[in-house]
């Protein structure tokens, strides 16, 4: 009997979180903004209010991104940063109904040239992004002002049908999305980046053992090798960019200048710069505007070692 009950639980839960996102794409953009605003800012202060553990972690990792805040200081960026992960959620939901004119006029992008100018060169060009602020919008930006295509990966989501409803709602927005498992999507992303395409990467993250270790924020953290190793093997641009919220209902987006890939060393050597410079694009976004950095999970070493030693 405790087996079965052990078994349901799990089923219930994941049944419970795709009908909560279900509800959320189907009500949330039927409501007037500034209701759903007021809404979500509002859902932001009781999570935050809560303490729970992803506010904890958020708190934590905030504390190595502004390392003479007080606790005071912490606490009012935490809270601003719920606020800022909601607004996330809440722009997510809706997007699926903007026009492309309402997209256009929620960013504002800062050195789009860089990007438009290794399209137009013929160049494959790598977007490599933090978890800052909205990407999808950044994304919907791109398949519908500049009218460019691209593919992405995304992570495989328990319940399935879950991970179904984010890849339905990101190919709405024109993306190709390619599961991160099954060892097949890094030959079709160099591909599209060998015929001239885009490929947009969110990169802050990674804790797999093929992440490539980097100096962030003054400690050891894991990132991605995918955007350095498809660089060098393509001859893509590779661009960083950051993005933030200003208190305005207009997201703000700066595509920082190419990563290199290095003259000399090894592809592990070259990988392991490129990685590093990616590293330091995104710490600098990060630091100007760390309420939008949405970070909920452990990233530093540091934090996960202790973990990864129980059963």
């Amino acid at each position: 009997m405790s087996g079965a009950r052990g078994e349901s639980k799990p089923g219930l839960k994941d049944r419970l979180t795709d009908g909560l996102y279900g509800l959320g794409w189907g009500a949330v953009k039927k409501l007037p903004e500034p209701v759903a605003q007021a809404l979500f800012r509002a859902l932001a202060d009781q999570v935050w209010k809560r303490r729970g553990k992803s506010v904890l972690r958020l708190e934590s990792n905030l504390a190595r991104v502004v390392p003479d805040a007080s606790p005071a200081r912490l606490a009012e960026l935490s809270r601003a940063g719920m606020r800022s992960y909601m607004r996330y959620w809440m722009e997510s939901f809706r997007l699926p109904t903007w026009s492309p004119e309402r997209i256009k006029a929620g960013i504002d992008v800062t050195d789009a040239h860089r990007l438009t100018d290794g399209l137009d060169a013929g160049r494959g060009v790598i977007l490599a992004l933090p978890h800052l602020a909205n990407w999808d919008l950044a994304g919907a930006w791109v398949t519908t002002d500049m009218k460019v295509p691209f593919t992405t990966v995304a992570e495989r989501l328990k319940p399935e049908s879950l991970y179904d409803r984010f890849v339905a709602y990101r190919e709405g927005l024109g993306m190709e999305v390619l599961p991160h498992t099954g060892g097949s999507a890094f030959g079709t992303l160099a591909r599209r980046l060998r015929d001239g395409g885009l490929v947009c990467l969110v990169s802050d993250r990674d804790l797999s053992a093929s992440g490539v270790e980097v100096t962030f924020f003054g400690d050891t953290a894991r990132m991605p090798a995918g955007p350095a190793l498809l660089a060098q093997q393509t001859g893509a641009l590779l661009l960083p960019v950051t993005l933030r919220y200003d208190g305005t209902p207009v997201m703000k987006a700066r595509i920082h200048p190419a990563v290199e890939v290095p003259e000399s060393g090894t592809r592990t050597e070259k990988t392991s710069v490129m990685t590093q410079a990616l590293a330091d694009a995104f710490a600098t976004g990060i630091a100007e505007h760390p309420e939008d950095w949405h970070m909920l999970q452990r990233l530093w070493l540091a934090d996960l070692e202790p973990r990864e030693e129980q059963p």
